[in-house]
């Protein structure tokens, strides 16, 4: 089991951003306390392989400085920076999957970026870490069937338009039905919940969802664990409690035992008024990995 951090590339970010680059380290200094010997940093992804998802043309933009509409549609003003953290978020689920594929399970304290297209990036998230790690999977592992399992809030566009098609990649979307995106791609299976959905809810939900998952054996699961449907998130909308998240987090777990597949978590979205419970619940996710598949 081995935690990757990729908390030590700060974005250069104007003054007021919404988003919230702080809870990345606090994240990985709460976990270091908890179990210094799990967690090791993250490299940054190579070019070549971001290019098994992403067009050669938008990793060039990337590199030589975004204009101004791309910028916009991102959510973050281009910096080396930014490129530098990008790459190093595909880089931390690349070492991630590759410490689940030799000890059964690992977490990557970030990523979960699942709004990136081929083309282009939208919403926070520059590259497909999800996509390129599945790109990965299959180029050196020989592995074929994966599900996703993406419970952030906001439904993976990037993740649908890359692999929602592909017969032999399971995409599971458990979103909030009247958010962003506002445009929803098809996943394997999506599951849009109203505004206000509480713990019981979500969970009878996702029971049904996770029982879709296990049907198609998949030899790989990538779980996209972001904390933002809980209550008081500026941009969620639902109401989860920390027990209902942390209780998501266990039957996703208990799925990955009940298959015996690798299991690889990434971070995803959480952006609560406060972010101490933000921190916390990213921790909670982690913790509870590392007791259930540590």
């Amino acid at each position: 089991m081995r935690l990757v951090s990729s908390a030590g590339d700060a974005i250069d970010l104007p003054p007021g951003h919404r988003f919230p680059s702080g809870k990345y380290p606090a994240i990985t200094a709460a976990l270091a306390r908890e179990h210094p010997d799990l967690v090791a940093e993250a490299a940054q992804a190579s070019w070549e392989d971001l290019g098994l998802v992403h067009d050669a043309a938008w990793l060039a933009a990337v590199r030589a400085g975004l204009d101004d509409a791309s910028a916009r549609r991102l959510g973050f003003p281009w910096s080396e920076s930014l490129v530098t953290r990008a790459r190093r978020s595909v880089g931390g689920t690349l070492a991630a999957l590759a410490w689940a594929l030799a000890e059964g399970a690992a977490g990557h304290m970030a990523g979960g970026t699942h709004h990136a297209f081929r083309d282009r990036g939208e919403g926070f998230c520059v590259f497909n870490d999800l996509a390129v790690a599945v790109a990965v999977a299959r180029r050196d592992h020989g592995i074929r069937r994966i599900a996703i399992v993406d419970l952030d809030v906001h439904q993976g566009n990037g993740t649908a338009a890359l692999l929602g098609a592909d017969p032999e990649v399971f995409t599971l979307s458990l979103h909030g039905a009247h958010n962003y995106p506002f445009k929803k791609l098809a996943s394997t299976l999506d599951v849009p919940l109203p505004d206000g959905c509480e713990d019981a809810s979500y969970l009878r939900a996702l029971d049904r969802a996770l029982e879709q998952v296990a049907a198609q054996q998949p030899e790989l699961l990538l779980y996209q664990a972001g904390v933002d449907a809980l209550r008081g998130d500026r941009f969620g909308r639902l109401a989860l409690t920390h027990a209902g998240l942390r209780a998501r987090d266990a039957r996703v777990y208990a799925l990955g035992r009940r298959l015996g597949v690798p299991l690889v978590v990434t971070l995803g979205g959480g952006y609560h008024r406060d972010i101490d419970a933000t921190v916390a619940a990213h921790v909670a996710v982690y913790l509870g990995l590392v007791v259930a598949l540590g």
